[in-house]
């Protein structure tokens, strides 16, 4: 998913994290789920704990630089609100809602036990439970979740024709949105409480699909577009009061949840949740630390590091992602329709600038490849360095410009699109510099970060270069090439059209689709499989990789219970605010 920030992934919680300007932070130390209501130290909180009456009620106090666009579920492909789905909506399936490598692990939700999967894969029955409401007090029902899956393809959710392509029908809904039924592809049984979901070809990935926010149930009355600023009801512990994206976002309780899974969808301990936008990244900072707000989702910017880590230790937590920041080149604009121009911002990058500019080489660290380190499917290679080899040493800035001339495309345009915030902007105006150094007339246009991601992904808006992030929705290689760079995920004139440099090479595609076939007998194939697919993909540069982020949440004093969770990232939900 991205993050307008950036956005969101993970792969392990660090033991000690010497964080940029001297922050540290003992990310791994596990704190006591029946300790006081204080800080958490830094932990990953990995274990699994009743819920305890003693610490609920209170107000939390979330801010950011700004929101990120529409509250809807199935539309919004943010990890800012996915992180708050996760107390809000559920599917079928879920992520287990725990801190550590348990997170990955998914769990009956709405659905009494696992599918049961039968046709050689290619069928999944489940059994709804029985007694579950949405915020409006109505009933979930089969309908709801038969309706949920149309209204999917309906809204053009952006992982439509890539997550939920193998469902039969799903291409005939794909053509035309407005009348999809799958009606022999999503199957509700109202008498026996089952819904049966039949696929085309058999998917391991299936239930990781099931388990994010695109796939969750709303109410079958739902509108069948974009809902925008206007909440739909929920199903979990919170629901949303208000939204204005230019203001705040107010999670209340939902007067109808009655926990029935704790690892599915656990009680939330906080009565308000208060997101509030618009602040400077640097008075988030100060606001956290005056006990004014209680966390920021923004990276705390370079030059407070170290009084964060000083002064406030304890508040900091400190996390490797599985997730990378990179730019997109327009394949089918000029001048990066040219591929050698495409290869010289890969040469002429410099990916240690970056990394000081984002806060330090213990914040993040240059990436040479689209999969992440650790993450299935990755290989060490770096074919953009100076003098070549398997990690990144160097930019070769002459080697940049020999391409460009050689490429004819000196002298023309690019515009750069950024989010506004200190950081984005910072790797912007740098990546302006360089472009200008290679000889062409750069512009940086910065946008909202409520605005920027979908800007970004319609081609009406003519974007040739942006900056932008992907954090894993789940732990496959395919959910970063697929996802980001397959013919099937670039949409034109879309704002949900996730492959923003229009990349669709017909031969890579095919591999694509073998890879994904390999992973149902043979996921270490699939796995080397994609590994060649993502070198393949360098080769012709559509993309930019930068960086590999770590992140730091900054908590206020009065925080306890931090859990982060790998799939989602901190618990938003779990936190401890009496």
């Amino acid at each position: 998913m991205s993050v307008p920030l950036p956005r969101n992934a993970r792969r392990g919680a660090l033991t000690a994290a010497a964080v940029a300007l001297g922050l540290t932070a003992a990310a791994c130390s596990s704190s006591d789920p029946g300790s006081s209501s204080g800080p958490s130290s830094s932990s990953s909180g990995s274990g699994t704990s009743a819920f305890q009456p003693q610490h609920q009620g209170g107000t939390l106090k979330l801010v950011a630089h700004a929101a990120a666009g529409t509250l809807d579920p199935q539309v919004n492909y943010t990890l800012q609100y996915w992180q708050l789905y996760q107390s809000m909506y559920d599917g079928l399936l879920a992520f287990k809602k725990v801190g550590g490598q348990q997170s990955f692990t998914v769990v009956p939700d709405l659905a009494t036990s696992m599918p049961k999967v039968t046709n050689s894969g290619r069928t999944y029955t489940f059994t709804l439970r029985k007694g579950i409401s949405f915020s409006n007090g109505k009933a979930v029902t089969t309908d709801d979740v038969v309706a949920s899956f149309q209204r999917i393809f309906k809204v053009s959710s952006p992982t439509a024709g890539t997550f939920y392509n193998g469902i039969v029908g799903a291409d005939a809904c794909l053509e035309k949105p407005a009348s999809c039924t799958l009606d022999k592809g999503v199957v509700g049984d109202a008498k026996n409480n089952t819904v049966t979901i039949n696929l085309t070809a058999a998917d391991p990935e299936f239930p990781y699909k099931l388990a994010v926010p695109h796939a969750v149930v709303v109410p079958k009355d739902s509108p069948t577009k974009d809902s925008g600023t206007k909440p739909l009801p929920t199903t979990g512990p919170y629901m949303a009061a208000s939204y204005d994206p230019n203001r705040a976002l107010k999670l209340v309780r939902n007067p109808h949840f009655s926990q029935w899974s704790r690892d599915a969808e656990p009680q939330g301990y906080p009565d308000v949740i208060d997101y509030t936008f618009g602040q400077t990244v640097e008075s988030e900072v100060t606001a956290v630390q005056n006990g004014q707000a209680d966390w920021m989702y923004d990276p705390p910017p370079a030059d407070r590091l170290n009084e964060i880590g000083t002064k406030y230790a304890s508040q900091a937590h400190v996390n490797p992602l599985t997730a990378f920041w990179y730019a997109t080149l327009n394949v089918n604009m000029a001048p990066f329709d040219n591929k050698l121009a495409r290869q010289a911002i890969n040469y002429a990058v410099d990916r240690s600038a970056v990394v000081r500019l984002y806060g330090g080489k213990n914040l993040a660290s240059p990436a040479c490849t689209i999969l992440p380190p650790g993450f299935p499917g990755h290989v060490d290679s770096c074919d953009y360095t100076k003098g070549g080899g398997t990690t990144w040493k160097a930019a070769d800035l002459a080697k940049a410009k020999e391409l460009v001339k050689k490429s004819g495309t000196a002298g023309q345009e690019v515009g750069i699109v950024v989010q506004d915030d200190d950081v984005n902007k910072s790797i912007g105006q740098y990546l302006q510099s360089l472009l200008t150094q290679l000889g062409y007339k750069a512009t940086l246009k910065p946008l909202s970060a409520n605005i920027q991601f979908t800007y970004i992904q319609n081609t009406k808006n003519k974007v040739q270069l942006a900056l932008t992030s992907w954090y894993q929705d789940y732990p496959a290689a395919s959910d970063f090439l697929n996802v980001l760079l397959s013919c099937a995920s670039y949409h034109p004139g879309s704002d949900s059209s996730i492959n923003i440099s229009g990349f669709c090479d017909k031969g890579i595609d095919a591999k694509m689709q073998t890879a994904l076939k390999t992973a149902q007998t043979d996921p270490q194939g699939a796995d080397k499989q994609w590994g060649a697919i993502d070198q393949a993909i360098m080769a012709e540069s559509p993309v930019l990789p930068l960086i590999n982020p770590k992140i730091v949440d900054f908590t206020s004093a009065r925080v306890g219970n931090y859990r982060f969770s790998k799939q989602f990232y901190m618990l938003v939900g779990q936190l401890w605010v009496k």
